[in-house]
């Protein structure tokens, strides 16, 4: 989005407040001269999924002029570091890599189903038993593509409590956001034919709201965050922690956002500020 998220807009104005000459440029613009920058934060590339490669080449070539880092972008930007996170002993929501060339895995009660690289619940679903031949398919039309796919369990809470997102700022929680339910039963969520091709759900203006946390929940969004710390050498400039409740009621981690969340600025006072000064903070 070359002019920005809405929801995030805010962040611009903040900084040239304070004297910083700031403006969105696409990150495939081959008339961009991105030495013109001393920084350059990474927000919208709701694309990138699409041209992982691509994009990635173009971090490198920005190096430590980008935020997030390079390195912190190759590894989220990929749905495997789950399985990071979890043998760190972090609690993440199980999950089954399917690569091409595997056999169909078991699938047991009601699941879901997505590629590990994907934005926006692109080729995503939900499957009941029923609705198993379903997933199925899809399973077997992301690994015919090439592609790595990912299993996991639905878990009910998020119909009834929805996602609760909680976004960091230079390791700092910043606010707290609520997200409704994305996923309706037994279909792969219809998709907005256009070049982002994110499903039509993630339009809808009233999808996330202000929100609260748990003290369980702060506690293990801030032990995900600090290991990020601890892997790449320094907390990411941004960071969203979307948790559910696991089917103990414990808070468990659904994903981390580390390449291009929606952050919803807007939706919290001060979330802006807060991110323009770590910006300028360096």
């Amino acid at each position: 989005m070359p002019d920005g998220f809405g929801a995030d807009r805010g962040l611009k104005t903040e900084l040239e407040t304070v004297g910083v000459r700031a403006e969105y440029v696409s990150w495939d613009d081959a008339g961009a001269d991105w030495d013109e920058f001393d920084v350059v934060v990474v927000r919208s590339t709701f694309d990138y999924s699409r041209r992982r490669d691509e994009f990635l080449a173009w971090a490198d070539a920005l190096g430590g002029r980008l935020r997030n880092p390079p390195a912190v972008l190759r590894w989220n930007s990929d749905k495997r570091y789950l399985s990071d996170l979890a043998s760190a002993g972090l609690p993440v929501v199980p999950t089954i890599f399917v690569s091409p060339g595997d056999g169909q895995p078991p699938l047991e009660g009601e699941v879901v189903v997505k590629p590990t690289v994907s934005a926006g619940a692109r080729d995503t679903g939900r499957f009941a038993p029923g609705a198993h031949n379903t997933a199925r398919a899809l399973l077997v039309d992301i690994t015919r593509s090439g592609r790595v796919a990912m299993v996991q369990p639905y878990l009910p809470a998020v119909d009834e409590h929805g996602e609760t997102a909680l976004v960091f700022v230079a390791g700092q929680l910043s606010h707290v956001l609520r997200k409704r339910a994305v996923l309706a039963p037994d279909e792969v969520a219809p998709a907005r034919d256009d070049e982002i091709g994110a499903a039509e759900v993630m339009y809808d203006e009233d999808l996330v709201r202000a929100g609260d946390a748990t003290g369980a929940e702060r506690e293990l969004a801030s032990a995900i965050v600090a290991a990020v710390a601890e892997r790449f050498g320094a907390p990411p400039l941004y960071a969203r922690v979307d948790l559910l409740a696991g089917a103990d009621g414990a808070p468990t981690l659904l994903e981390l956002e580390l390449v291009e969340p929606a952050l919803y600025l807007a939706e919290a006072s001060g979330a802006a500020y807060r991110l323009a000064t770590a910006i300028i903070s360096g």
